[in-house]
């Protein structure tokens, strides 16, 4: 595969939050404009207004297209001309519709393929939300924009372990009747898929947690365990996919249990994160798998109580453009490894033929 810099489009996330500053402090390091060419999706004017604030040194230049990035540096793409007022900590409509017309704005140069990656600081929910914003989160309004009916399934990463959901963004009062056998089975496969193409695993172990306390306690705290998610892992296994379970979220994580898989599927937002987020510390990265395209986050919010004081710690940042750019390269590998499947073939039938002749098969 010949080798290029990876064009990683980057959303300024809300105003008001830590988006600028975790962006500024990561290509402070001029290492990684070396390694990519970050394209920031925002306003120039809040880029300066951080910059400013923050006492911080990073140097960006203002593009009108990812076609006029340059390597070596950081490009900024003017998104909006507004006169918004930027007050750190204290988001507003007006700091989550600039969020959602830098996003909007990459996610159409996704499309044309002017970005290889994505890369998004982080929103706020609730400024966000408009008509032009129905979702509950960038992964549903990925799914919906840039997933060619595929499926999204959410993974927080890190050294220590991976970590998937069964559902994202639910209220705890709807978990429950979300949770169904084909759904369970859907995201065993994807996550499957993902560990191997997207992290080169090539055979995966997952571990499934169950919903209920005790894993139901043979149907005494709930059914679920029995009627669906047991089921659903017998049907993957019947698949040939290596998943176990379900095994009971608190003794699961207290014990340590997560080191002897490559990946847990949770059944829900907090079950999954909260032991991830205690475990990972500064190194979560968001990852959004079975889409067609690449695009990871840092594992944390906009932390309104500590923007604009340069308390910001941009390693998960950091560690998410590291990750998209490592996807990337591996499923072009993927790819090209199975480009030529009648090739293949040929040279295996070449070979049962007896020759004498050394041949190389790279797969």
């Amino acid at each position: 595969m010949e080798k290029k810099l990876i064009r990683v489009g980057i959303t300024q996330g809300d105003l008001a939050g830590v988006g600028y500053e975790i962006i500024l402090k990561t290509f402070a390091d001029q290492t990684m404009c070396d390694m990519c060419i970050p394209v920031v999706y925002g306003m120039s004017r809040a880029a300066l207004f951080y910059r400013n604030q923050l006492g911080l040194a990073t140097n960006f230049t203002v593009v009108q297209s990812p076609a006029e990035a340059q390597p070596g540096r950081l490009n900024l793409i003017n998104c909006s001309d507004e006169d918004i007022k930027i007050s750190p900590g204290y988001g507003s409509a007006e700091s989550g519709h600039a969020a959602l017309v830098a996003l909007q704005r990459a996610v159409e140069d996704m499309k044309q393929g002017n970005i290889d990656v994505l890369v998004t600081a982080p929103i706020n929910k609730n400024q966000i939300h408009s008509d032009e914003f129905e979702f509950t989160g960038h992964t549903e309004y990925l799914q919906h924009e840039l997933g060619e009916g595929k499926e999204a399934l959410m993974i927080l990463m890190s050294p220590v372990t991976k970590v998937a959901l069964v559902t994202t963004h639910l209220p705890v009062s709807e978990i429950a009747k979300a949770i169904t056998k084909e759904r369970v089975e859907r995201k065993i496969e994807i996550f499957n898929k993902s560990l191997n193409q997207d992290f080169t695993i090539s055979m995966p172990r997952i571990a499934v947690l169950s919903l209920n306390p005790h894993a139901g306690d043979g149907g005494l705290l709930g059914k679920e365990e029995e009627e669906v998610i047991q089921p659903a892992i017998a049907e993957m296994q019947g698949r040939g996919v290596k998943c176990f379970g379900p095994y009971a979220a608190d003794g699961f994580f207290g014990a340590g249990l997560y080191s002897r898989f490559d990946g847990v599927l949770a059944m829900y937002h907090d079950q999954g994160l909260a032991p991830f987020k205690a475990l990972s510390g500064e190194d979560g990265v968001n990852f959004t798998a079975g889409l067609p395209i690449v695009r990871t986050s840092p594992d944390h919010g906009t932390a309104y109580d500590i923007a604009g004081k340069g308390e910001a710690d941009e390693n998960s940042f950091r560690q998410a453009v590291y990750v998209a750019i490592d996807v990337w390269i591996n499923r072009q590998h993927d790819r090209e490894a199975y480009a030529n499947p009648m090739k293949i073939q040929e040279l295996r039938e070449h070979e049962n033929r007896g020759s004498r002749r050394e041949e190389t098969l790279q797969v």
